[in-house]
């Protein structure tokens, strides 16, 4: 991970805070996410855990972020908790992909030490060939 990655991780770890909803089961915030564009902005989003499956990952909230300020070219991706790094689901893997097709080439940050490209976590994508 280079110093523009611990930018990324920087950005989205004060988000995590555990936030309990409306009642024990429904949560936010336990992960955060941060996106580094094409450009160079960076943005940030949290999940939102409810109990009947209509919550969302926090790389959908940083993706919505990022299109609300007219981007959808993602540099470099990382999800994180107060202490780790997370892999995106296939969810957000999917919808990285489908919101621009260069996003094949985007970093994903999978660990301290590993990062590697949307196309090598989606091998023979329908809409990467």
């Amino acid at each position: 991970m280079n110093d523009a990655d611990r930018e990324l991780v920087s950005a989205a770890r004060p988000l995590v805070t555990n936030m309990i909803l409306s009642e024990d089961d429904r949560s936010a915030a336990t992960v955060a996410s941060a996106i580094r564009s094409s450009s160079g902005g960076i943005y940030t989003g949290v999940c939102v855990h409810l109990s009947c499956g209509i919550g969302f990952c926090a790389e959908h909230a940083a993706v919505a972020e990022m299109i609300k300020h007219g981007e959808t070219q993602v540099d470099t991706i990382v999800a994180v908790t107060d202490e780790d790094i997370y892999e995106p689901c296939g969810r957000c893997r999917e919808l990285l992909a489908q919101i621009d097709s260069r996003n094949k080439s985007a970093r994903v940050i999978l660990k301290e030490d590993l990062v590697v490209t949307l196309a090598e976590l989606l091998p023979h994508h329908y809409l990467t060939q």
